[in-house]
């Protein structure tokens, strides 16, 4: 593959250098303007941002005045056709302003670049500024040390604290670093190495495209470094009278955090950023929103928050009714059981294999191996035994004989098993055995699942009256729910047990099971395991079983991030995966040249046989370099290595420094020893990422900081972290990964080309290989991994797409109402939809009874039409008829409100007793009852009719937030429910497209109906003043929610992110039933009729046209 890039190279050039020659222009009129800068005056630097900005403000006034223009329009007119049109001209404008403002910030880069240098060269060059003192400088010198008033003037200091550090402006930024910013203002991520100064380089987009005055955000992996980043490059924007706030200093829904969304320059978390999203669509009155329209995000370590994090889904969960019911400590015992009884009885089939294969019986010794691999694949002596000379290639060899032909002979392999595990795919499975053992000789039936459709034709076919019928029917879907749960739970178990080991995927810390990321080696606080996974591992670890919870609110990071009009990224490992930021993203890797070229020696993998002789080989290493006073970190990739490796240390008596997920809160300490001479430190890929190890200068006389791999990850982006510690800045330094054919990768995705070498070369116990060959064949294994995760993350981006499709609407309609200008505009859609489904469905049935009694059910009045016209009249027509009547309808009973409650509010705003802002105003439609939030003074002025807009805003608010919270629940179990498709030779996804389409449908209609039934029955329950409140005495509800990231570690799971349990109990299997029933064989040439997934358009074809459209999942098969 090398060689070919090398000859497209050749032919096609290096797309590197392409880039950054493509930028040299830039980097060369940036130039061009620093001189002329160098004359100017501090005064006149700063003058040159409020020129800037006028600049970008006079591009767009033409069409900034157009869109105020038709805001006015739109507020005076009350005609609904016009003012849509209005609001999709309003639309079309924003966005060819926000097209032209870009193009003017492209204009204006090379001189705004060049005055965020000249400012960092002159807080560099001097210890202090004196400029003539603006509103914002006065308001600073209030809060910061480093601003002072003299006078009419104001003084700066180079030199302030930095989240608790002192620090002195020392930096300017070289050529490569505009460059890189360059690249991050045109949307792309800037791949830079470490000690590149990627901090620094991002004030150059952040203060170009904070000028538009529509923010610009910075998105760091933790609140240490937005805290830090914010606090440190703060005066270099603030000089110039940009505002600077951090989200991660103020409470969410503050009115800190709100402030710190409105500043020009806004850092923060990435969990933060997306919470808030969240929050916002959960806020109730406009006050309570913090975010503003997402126009610029900068992402910092964009390969751990977009890549690594992608697939996490951020959830705003409660409590679920019945959440704390499971079966866990139950069916404990049972795993427990059968996970010991298979280790014993595979402990033996081992020594058997052992036996058979030294004798030379290859065949039946090769069979007893496979076995043992797929149902223990983690057991050490299975392991040790495989690195011995040919033994995995007769595995290998072994399985490939009975995964041909489907895996047809491998039941023969497992038939001897109570579980078989796929370790590769992280996936359980019970035998038939391994059922039959749990379920004892008592009860057969435990785990076997009824056949609903088959259960169902014998209940009906014994003609019982309708009562016993549906009670039947009743007991046998409480009996599916219940053992498909129980299956599920003992899947959990079994997963807990067999494939997720503490110290290494998780720890135990006060009483409580922690996920350690295993890119970075640091603990995920809040973190869980998706669908029941975490509470396996706790009912195994017995720590407390916490209870299920409801999704109220979800977004994952990749569709958040995409939200923004313009995203970049940099870090200093983007390339390996640049087609998925490609694909996904459509963000463009740039490799940023280094400042000065890389003296680190990067040396080939050496290669053992065994854990055991690596181990003692990096032990020596370490003695050797340590002895010969240059630091050495080690990384390894887990807790339980990297307490292996401290005891082996201690042993020698070599004094060491230890740093995991146990001793996280120590990694500052740890860090600023790390370069000293002599200093070893062994940490788990927390030292990765983010941290800057500094050498003096005798240290880099001795050779610089010593990078010890304990063993290659599964990403190769993690092995570049960790050699880009050394080598920052071009100081010495050096690189060695040490591997065995024992590692986790080597076993599952080593080819074996590297195991059959070895076998050749016939090496000894302890003896090594080390050549560049090797190391290929290890990154060829790495992208193996790389390219299975991508599969993944692009699979659970599908499923979280139509869900993205419907948060959009929702969260659309929300935000209408909750603002008020648009909700006028819905509410019509949602009378005529609601209109048009009353007609379909009455009319395709001929039911004109039944027409009629729903008009009265929603509308609160009879018919315009009769009989005879609702037969002859199209369905269209009969839909603009009663359209036509109910608005009007609606429109009179709303003044009729309006006019009924006036009086009330005169009588409350004249009384001199009642000093009230804001009003709490009951209203009811016969059954329900809803408090209507009102200013007093507003409704006063419009005589009623605020008050009836604010009903319209809490009446869609409250039923939208109600049915997407059951919609959310609904959707959790359908993604459970679809992953039984499989087993059908269905594509789950397609399954679950289909069938979200229909709920989502259904609750659409449900909302409309709801909302319409609400608004055209509310009325005011009484004229009494009394029963008006002041807002403050009416209590809210608190609910307990909680903000969680959630785990996924397995394309299984992708399905359930947050399972909850169904109150009722019959609503799982009547999905299930939808989903498993059998199609018709249809013909190429028969018509068929489909629906797109996304828009609900439908079309009749022939099959063989609609076969293609239906592969690819955007358009699904409908009954007719």
């Amino acid at each position: 593959m090398s060689f070919i890039n090398s000859i497209l190279k050749a032919f096609v050039g290096d797309k590197s250098q392409k880039d950054v020659k493509e930028l040299q222009p830039l980097v060369d009129q940036i130039k061009s303007f620093e001189s002329k800068l160098e004359s100017l005056s501090h005064d006149d630097l700063r003058q040159k941002t409020i020129e800037f900005k006028k600049v970008i403000q006079d591009s767009i006034k033409e069409k900034t005045d157009q869109i105020k223009t038709l805001e006015e329009e739109v507020k005076n007119s009350t005609d609904i056709d016009k003012n849509e049109d209005i609001y999709t001209e309003i639309d079309k404008l924003k966005e060819e302003a926000y097209a032209i403002s870009e193009e003017t910030l492209n204009k204006l880069l090379p001189e705004a670049f060049a005055v965020v240098k000249e400012t960092a060269k002159r807080f560099a060059n001097n210890e202090t500024l004196q400029v003539t003192a603006s509103e914002y400088d006065r308001t600073l010198s209030g809060d910061k040390d480093y601003v002072t008033l003299e006078g009419s003037y104001a003084i700066w200091k180079n030199s302030w604290n930095a989240a608790g550090k002192e620090v002195t402006w020392d930096m300017v930024h070289y050529d490569v670093q505009l460059i890189g910013g360059i690249a991050m203002h045109q949307g792309k991520i800037a791949e830079m190495h470490t000690g590149e100064g990627k901090t620094l380089v991002a004030t150059l987009p952040l203060y170009l495209n904070a000028l538009t005055g529509n923010g610009a955000h910075l998105v760091t992996v933790n609140d240490y470094l937005a805290k830090r980043d914010s606090a440190w490059m703060a005066p270099i924007f603030q000089f110039h009278g940009l505002s600077v706030d951090c989200i991660d200093y103020h409470r969410p829904n503050s009115d800190g955090r709100r402030a710190a969304y409105n500043a020009d320059i806004t850092y923060g978390t990435n969990n933060e950023f997306g919470f808030d999203y969240l929050r916002d669509n959960m806020a109730h009155t406009p006050k309570d929103l913090v975010q503003r329209p997402h126009n610029y995000a900068m992402v910092d370590e964009v390969d751990s928050v977009l890549v690594d994090d992608a697939r996490t889904p951020l959830i705003i969960s409660g409590p679920v009714p019945e959440g704390d019911r499971h079966e866990f400590n139950e069916l404990k015992p049972k795993v427990d059981e059968i996970v010991k009884k298979q280790r014993q009885h595979l402990t033996g089939v081992l020594a058997e294999a052992k036996k058979l294969i030294a004798e030379g019986d290859t065949k039946e010794g090769g069979f007893l191996l496979l076995r043992v691999y797929r149902g223990l694949p983690k057991n050490k002596a299975l392991i040790k035994f495989l690195s011995e000379e040919g033994v995995k290639q007769l595995l290998q060899k072994t399985e490939n004989f009975y995964m041909q032909d489907n895996n047809r002979e491998m039941p023969v392999v497992d038939e001897d098993l109570l579980f078989v595990i796929d370790e590769k795919n992280n996936q359980i499975e019970l035998t038939d055995k391994g059922v039959d053992y749990i379920s004892g000789e008592q009860n057969r039936d435990f785990f076997v699942m009824p056949d609903i459709g088959g259960e169902i034709a014998k209940i009906e076919s014994q003609n019982l009256e309708i009562e016993k019928e549906a009670e039947l029917k009743e007991d046998l879907f409480k009996d599916f729910t219940i053992k498909s749960e129980r299956i599920h739970t003992m899947s959990q178990l079994l997963k807990a047990y067999t494939l997720f080991e503490k110290d290494t995927e998780y720890v135990v810390m006060d009483n409580k099971v922690m996920i350690v990321d295993e890119q970075t080696g640091r603990i995920m606080d809040g973190r869980r395991y998706s669908d029941g996974l975490h509470q396996a591992i706790e009912a195994k670890e017995n720590v407390k079983i916490e209870a299920l919870t409801q999704t109220f609110a979800t977004v994952t990071l990749q569709n958040y991030f995409r939200m923004y009009s313009k995203l970049s990224g940099m870090t200093g490992t983007a390339v390996t995966e640049a087609g998925e930021f490609w694909e996904i993203y459509k963000l463009d890797v740039m490799e940023i040249p280094t400042n000065r070229p890389i003296a680190r020696e990067d040396k080939n993998d050496l290669i053992y046989k065994t854990k055991r002789e690596k181990y003692n080989a990096i032990i020596e290493e370490v003695t050797k370099i340590s002895q010969a006073g240059r630091p050495v970190l080690i990384g390894t990739t887990s807790v339980e290595i990297s307490e292996l490796l401290s005891k082996l240390l201690s042993v020698r008596k070599v004094p060491h420094n230890v740093l995991n997920a146990k001793l996280h809160k120590k990694e500052a300490d740890v860090v600023a020893e790390a370069g000293n001479a002599g200093v070893v430190t062994i940490a788990t890929n927390m030292a990765g990422r983010g941290t800057d190890i500094k050498l003096s200068e005798a240290v880099k006389k001795s050779g610089g900081l010593a990078i010890i791999g304990t063993e290659r990850h599964d990403s190769r982006r993690v092995d570049r972290q960790l050699r880009g510690r050394s080598g920052r800045q071009g100081d010495p330094g050096s690189s060695q990964f040490y591997v065995s054919l024992e590692d986790n990768l080597m076993r599952l995705f080593g080819s074996d080309r590297v195991a059959k070498m070895m076998d050749k070369m016939g090496l000894e116990d302890g003896e090594v290989i080390q050549h560049s060959m090797m190391t290929k064949s290890i990154e060829r294994a790495q992208k193996k991994v790389e390219e299975n995760n991508f599969g993944v993350r692009k699979r659970l981006l599908e499923y979280d797409d139509v869900m993205n499709a419907q948060r959009e609407v929702v969260y659309k309609r929300r935000r209408h109402a909750l603002q008020g200008e648009r909700l006028k505009l819905d509410i019509a859609n949602m009378v005529y939809d609601t209109c048009e489904v009353i007609v379909e469905s009455n009319k395709a049935a001929s039911d004109f009874k039944n027409f009629e009694f729903e008009l009265i059910k929603y509308f609160s009045m009879t018919a315009p039409i009769d009989e005879a016209e609702f037969g002859s009249m199209s369905a269209q027509e009969i839909t603009g008829k009663i359209y036509k009547a109910a608005y009007d309808y609606y429109n009179d009973k709303m003044e009729r409100n309006a006019a009924a409650a006036f009086p009330v509010i005169k009588k409350v705003h004249e009384d001199n007793a009642n000093n009230f802002e804001r009003i709490v105003v009951p209203f009811t439609d016969g059954i329900k009852s809803l408090n209507v939030v009102t200013n007093l003074q507003e409704a006063y002025d419009s005589n009623g009719k605020q008050l009836i807009t604010d009903f319209e805003k809490n009446i869609s608010l409250a039923i939208i937030d109600d049915s997407w919270k059951t919609h959310l629940r609904k959707m959790d179990e359908l993604k459970q429910s679809v992953q039984l498709a499989v087993h059908e030779q269905k594509d789950p996804l397609l399954i679950y497209k289909f069938e979200a389409f229909e709920l989502f449908k259904s609750m659409i209609e449900k909302v409309n109906k709801d909302v319409v039934s609400f608004l055209f029955k509310g009325e005011l329950p009484s004229e009494n003043p009394n029963a008006i409140q002041e807002e403050r005495n009416i209590q809210r509800s608190k609910e307990n929610l909680q903000t969680t990231k959630e785990e996924i570690p397995n394309s299984d799971e992708l399905a359930a992110r947050s399972r909850a349990v169904s109150q009722n109990q019959a609503e799982r299997p009547a999905v299930t039933e939808t989903i498993t029933r059998e199609q018709p064989k249809i013909g190429r040439n028969e018509r068929v009729t489909i629906k797109n997934v996304m828009s609900g358009e439908s079309k009749t074809v022939k099959f063989k046209q609609a076969e293609p459209l239906l592969q690819n999942g955007s358009w699904v098969l409908t009954q007719d």
